[in-house]
């Protein structure tokens, strides 16, 4: 280790992902004893034996730790403080009087201990706190960290409640997550206001919201999981290149990203669900039983390459006539990929018995593959598939995952028929369970 460059040493110093460890690595070490302080980063989380141990015997308090190794360093441009998610299961009636604050993490009195002694230098901060601590107590950490940290880059912030009174523009922030959060920013004027050049928006799980409103023009990604059930969602991002969205029903949502290429949507009702065509848009996943709905209110634009389509549940008989092959393929007339849930199969295999391949265009269609989740196999399948394999003469790769329990001698003869009577398509074979990966276990020719 002595022959190493001390640049090298650092830079080995710097992936240690838990600053403890760090610690403790100055004292397997003089050279890391000598070098420990060009680290950047600070890196600290409560698990859960540290936790325990601190329910049963003496051991120094996190908060003091952390507070030993902010003070300790120099140069600092990466902070991450936070508990471990194995702690997230712990209720209420868990905890004793003596520790109520000792993992409340945006206490703006601990951070106002800390914060000063890093500022000059922060890029990235991550504060991950302790949700029953956290959860019935707002915190002002957004103001400090905004009056403070004129560099900061990127920001995270988990498990709190957050005020925006005296928040600032922070003009240099670039990337903000805000993971199950409380916030007192209803239609998040307050957030648009003060991050005005955020490139990269994380929204998981945030509450308190009522008419929210995302608008950012220099936004590029965003990811927003919709934790209740606002009266609207709005999003106005010019530049926005990736969305993933995720709401249960809207009464109404309005997308202006006209430069949109990857797009996931996952909702439960669509009827309030409109927006202009997205010209742009090239890879589409929706997760939705209300996919006939939303087909016919919206426009995704006529780009689409890659589509992967989510019932999510069995349908009625009324609603699975509507959506057919056909239907979906005369929607999206220029995608090449094609991938089904078992759900979306399984309806369309019933379409088929009852209305057949309606609205297929033959050799007109550009389809080239489909990827199949198939949950029980039996002769409609291979009569479907024929079918499919008749009208898109374009088709050359079908990839089919059946469920785990599936008869080996059910599954064997599907895999035969398919593949001598259709010797021209290229053929994949897996397995499927839920909760589990998907599992490629054959290529067929």
């Amino acid at each position: 280790m002595d022959d190493l460059p001390s640049e090298l040493v650092v830079k080995i110093l710097n992936r240690l992902n838990d600053s403890e460890d760090l610690a403790r690595s100055r004292v397997a070490s003089k050279r890391f004893n000598s070098l420990w302080r060009e680290v950047r980063a600070v890196n600290l989380v409560c698990t859960l034996s540290r936790y325990s141990k601190s329910r049963s015997i003496a051991v120094t308090p996190f908060k003091t730790v952390f507070r030993n190794l902010i003070e300790d360093s120099r140069n600092v441009r990466s902070v991450s403080i936070g508990v471990d998610r194995a702690l997230s299961g712990m209720s209420f009636d868990d905890l004793v009087e003596d520790d109520s604050d000792e993992l409340y993490l945006t206490d703006i009195e601990f951070v106002r201990a800390w914060l000063p002694r890093v500022r000059d230098d922060l890029e990235t901060l991550s504060i991950s706190d302790f949700w029953i601590q956290s959860c019935w107590r707002r915190s002002d950490v957004l103001a400090l960290i905004s009056s403070n940290c004129s560099k900061l880059v990127k920001l995270e912030v988990k498990n709190a409640w957050l005020s925006v009174v005296g928040l600032t523009q922070m003009s240099n922030l670039r990337h903000l997550t805000l993971e199950f959060i409380r916030i007192d920013d209803e239609n998040l004027e307050k957030v648009n206001d003060c991050f005005p050049f955020l490139q990269v928006l994380n929204l998981i799980g945030v509450g308190g919201l009522k008419e929210p409103r995302i608008r950012f023009l220099h936004l590029r990604s965003c990811h927003w999981t919709v934790s209740n059930a606002p009266l609207s969602l709005a999003i106005v991002a010019p530049n926005l290149l990736e969305l993933r969205l995720k709401c249960n029903k809207p009464k109404s949502l309005v997308l202006e990203t006209p430069k949109l290429v990857k797009f996931y949507l996952s909702v439960e009702d669509a009827e309030g669900v409109r927006f202009s065509e997205l010209g742009e848009l090239d890879s589409l996943e929706v997760v939705s039983p209300d996919m006939y709905r939303l087909m016919r209110n919206t426009r995704f634009g006529n780009k689409i390459r890659k589509l992967a389509v989510d019932s999510v549940k069995s349908t009625e008989d009324s609603e699975r006539l509507k959506l057919g092959l056909g239907t979906l393929l005369e929607a999206f007339p220029g995608i090449l990929s094609l991938t089904l849930s078992h759900v979306t199969w399984s309806n369309m295999k019933t379409h088929f018995q009852s209305e057949g391949l309606v609205h297929m265009k033959g050799t007109d269609t550009t389809l080239k593959q489909i990827t199949a989740r198939v949950q029980t196999s039996d002769y409609t399948d291979v009569s479907f598939i024929r079918s499919i394999l008749d009208s898109c003469k374009g088709l050359t790769d079908m990839r089919l995952m059946m469920h785990q329990a599936t008869d080996p001698r059910v599954r064997d003869l599907l895999i035969s028929a398919c593949t001598m009577s259709n010797p021209r398509v290229r053929w994949r074979w897996g397995t499927w369970a839920e909760g589990g990966e998907d599992i490629w276990v054959s290529n067929g020719t």
